[in-house]
């Protein structure tokens, strides 16, 4: 295929992306999921662009939209994988290398995290063979109870591991200063709030390693795919290795002899000399992403903002016309962690516990009129059946937890969500909460 082959190929795409029909919103009967992708023409190219290519493994477009991440984040180095959870999964299990030596988290070690939230945040810990250690949350902002976290910390405990919940930052330099003075690993999960700040510092440039998720839900989106953020070059390499296979040699795809002493390595108990790109220093995994799903993140992280800004302009909307119909009466409003400048990923709304109203008649009223809901994920995870027989630790009573797992969902505020789509959303809860209060 020439350069010109090339190019008539992604002018053809460009052109199929662009006349592809866009269906009218129809109150009442146009669905309004809670989530979904935004995705244009150039998504398309940059996908077919690396298809082209047929390199179908890691190749230069996750090199380039891993350099583009890892300034959007403020961060030195930012990995690919294939998923938010592979994401927490990979970064919890650097923390458990021997090349930590005296610091690397052990068997029978506690790690303090939240019962409510995604089951992926606090699934490593268990399959590490650690303790989860949970502490409550906040009503309004949903993020750990700050005041209950220190009094968690006991000799056992070696990390902290927590999610910026929905876009919302959790109070990082509080949560930050007791990671310090307890010399813990403190693992931000970001996974739903790219773009988010504290104190006008992006969210996962604080802890030792943060996660996101490019799920078609999320702020942009490769179809699957994730990745781990650090601002330490021994956490990237421990990162690395677990992703690729469990190898000892940092050499990238279609790369070998980067260190340039492939054959002269003496480690463990094989001989020397044996191929660097053969040893293994970790029992890892094989969790590495393609170029054509990287492609497609690197084409999306140049709109991101753009979408974060109406997410941003759709949870103000929903806020301010909840409130102008008095709709607070019954429903708690998500509100931003002091110091925060949060990138929403949804709006949580919570029942009062004086209002008539319950959830499940809410969430079916919504769902006949056309508009998506979602509980907060897990809700108190220790009651989820997955969670039945394994070990953890209860650090403060989880009432606010399981008010949000009886009590919470929330509705969509992505860029899919326009000005018909809003308004239809505010009109319906005012009419909701009309008939089921009367």
């Amino acid at each position: 295929m020439t350069v010109t082959d090339r190019e008539d190929v992604l002018e053809s795409c460009r052109r199929f992306m662009a006349g592809k029909p866009t269906a009218d919103f129809i109150p009442g009967e146009t669905y309004i999921p809670p989530s979904g992708k935004i995705i244009d023409e150039d998504d398309l190219v940059n996908l077919v662009d690396a298809s082209l290519d047929m390199w179908l493994t890691t190749g230069r477009f996750a090199s380039d939209f891993e350099a583009a991440l890892a300034k959007k984040m403020n961060v030195k180095r930012a990995l690919l994988t294939v998923s938010g959870s592979a994401a927490n999964l990979l970064a919890f299990s650097a923390l458990t290398s021997r090349k930590l030596r005296d610091r690397r988290i052990l068997p029978g070690s506690e790690v303090l995290t939240v019962a409510a939230g995604f089951p992926t945040t606090i699934a490593p810990i268990v399959q590490n063979q650690c303790v989860p250690v949970f502490v409550d949350i906040e009503m309004g902002t949903y993020n750990v109870n700050v005041s209950q976290l220190e009094a968690a910390v006991t000799q056992k405990t070696r990390a902290i591991i927590l999610a910026h919940a929905l876009g919302n930052p959790f109070n990082l330099p509080a949560v930050k200063e007791i990671a310090d003075r307890h010399n813990l690993f403190l693992i931000e999960d970001c996974c739903d709030a790219l773009g988010a700040t504290f104190d006008g510092k992006s969210v996962g440039s604080w802890g030792d390693m943060s996660t996101l998720s490019f799920y078609p839900a999320h702020h942009i989106t490769m179809g699957e795919g994730g990745a781990i953020m650090t601002n330490r070059k021994i956490f990237a390499r421990l990162v690395e290795s677990f992703r690729d296979w469990g190898r000892d040699c940092w050499c990238p795809p279609g790369q070998e002899n980067t260190c340039n002493n492939r054959f002269g390595w003496k480690l463990g108990d094989l001989p020397v000399g044996y191929d660097h790109k053969y040893t293994y220093s970790h029992l890892g995994y094989n969790l590495k992403t393609t170029d054509m799903n990287a492609a497609v993140g690197l084409s999306q992280i140049a709109k991101v903002d753009d979408f974060i800004a109406a997410r941003r302009d759709n949870f103000d909307y929903f806020s301010n016309a909840f409130k102008s119909e008095g709709l607070d009466e019954h429903f708690i409003l998500p509100s931003a962690t002091p110091g925060s400048d949060p990138s929403w990923f949804g709006y949580l709304i919570t029942i009062r516990q004086d209002s008539p109203l319950r959830r499940r008649d809410v969430v079916n009223y919504l769902e006949r009129h056309r508009i998506g809901t979602r509980l907060f994920f897990a809700g108190n995870i220790t009651r989820q059946p997955a969670f039945e027989g394994v070990e953890h630790r209860v650090a403060s009573p989880l009432v606010v937890s399981d008010t949000v797992m009886n009590d919470t969902f929330w509705i969509g505020v992505w860029p899919g969500i326009g000005h018909a789509e809003r308004s239809y959303i505010a009109e319906v809860f005012t009419e909701m909460v009309k008939r089921l209060t009367s």
